[in-house]
């Protein structure tokens, strides 16, 4: 096992497919239990120790959590009360997977009703309807899972140098994809709204505010390989013509964000620093062309033990 495991999207796309729309359904039950928080924090996974998570839900005088184990190859529904469903990961259509999880929730005396469109993927079938036979690379998910955990890592190093508001490492179900955000502290224009698979409110909400997001996804038909992408919004002048470290990543005009190859992260000399060179170039260049307040926003790195000095 490799620290920074290969990612071959087409040979685990199906798989990747079935597992974006498992996620949907378990995040959707968090989205629909928890209260609101700015950007949608309330409704994303995080990267666990086994697998993703939704991290500990209300429901009532209760806690409610929902895991993914990759380890185990099950998801795992635990309560406060002492209560647990485990519903294997295996090949199987989306409305069986759907009809167990609700059927677990229902026998630990959780009642939630969610919004059962898939969001964000072409073609949507209501989870209840989609009864196609659907593939479970099991190696491929820990593969993947993996690369999380190390994007997340050093996602998370660079937040330590950042004292304005940031977002933590969400891995976001709609989009498939982990994802953290500085804020210069300013609002932004509305945003306008249009993104397939998205209500506008939601996407004006998460684009209120002046920022530059970092980001890793597995792959997708249109872009069928891993990468770490960078963006800022609104984009300053200029933004598409700065120059960001390493020499692999480019601006990638449709998407209108930086695109840093994952093989090139995994196969560079030193991968921590290839990636942490995309995470400070990326930002300085949004943030030194939006004119941010640098000096209030910023301090070193943190460092295990190390009291940051004030």
């Amino acid at each position: 096992m490799t620290t920074w495991p290969a990612l071959d999207w087409p040979a685990w796309r199906d798989t990747a497919v079935a597992l974006q729309l498992r996620t949907q359904i378990v995040g959707k039950i968090r989205l629909a239990l928890a209260p609101w928080l700015n950007h949608s924090w309330h409704v994303p996974l995080y990267v666990s120790a086994r697998g993703l998570t939704t991290s500990p839900i209300h429901c009532d005088t209760r806690m409610l959590e929902i895991a993914f184990d990759f380890l185990a190859d099950a998801v795992v529904l635990t309560t406060s009360d002492g209560g647990e469903r485990l519903i294997a990961l295996e090949p199987g259509s989306i409305a069986e997977f759907n009809a167990k999880v609700l059927a677990a929730l229902a026998e630990l005396d959780v009642t939630v009703v969610i919004h059962d469109l898939p969001n964000e993927m072409p073609d949507p079938v209501r989870f209840a309807d989609d009864h196609a036979e659907r593939p479970y690379d099991a190696d491929a998910v820990r593969s993947f899972w993996r690369a999380l955990i190390q994007a997340t890592r050093v996602f998370e190093q660079f937040r330590t140098g950042f004292l304005g508001k940031a977002s933590p490492t969400h891995f976001f179900w709609g989009s498939f994809d982990l994802a953290t955000t500085r804020f210069s502290g300013r609002s932004a224009p509305p945003h306008p709204g249009g993104v397939p698979g998205l209500p506008d409110a939601v996407t004006r909400d998460a684009y209120s505010a002046e920022e530059a997001s970092l980001g890793f996804w597995p792959g997708s038909d249109a872009y069928p390989q891993a990468a770490f992408y960078a963006y800022a919004y609104p984009a300053p002048a200029g933004y598409a013509d700065a120059k960001v470290e390493p020499a692999a990543a480019v601006f990638d005009a449709t998407l209108g964000e930086f695109i840093l190859p994952y093989d090139a992260v995994r196969t560079a000399p030193d991968p921590d620093a290839a990636l942490l060179a995309f995470c400070h170039t990326s930002y300085d260049a949004a943030a030194d062309l939006a004119a941010w307040d640098r000096d209030a926003l910023e301090c070193p790195l943190g460092r295990p033990k190390i009291p940051r000095a004030v």
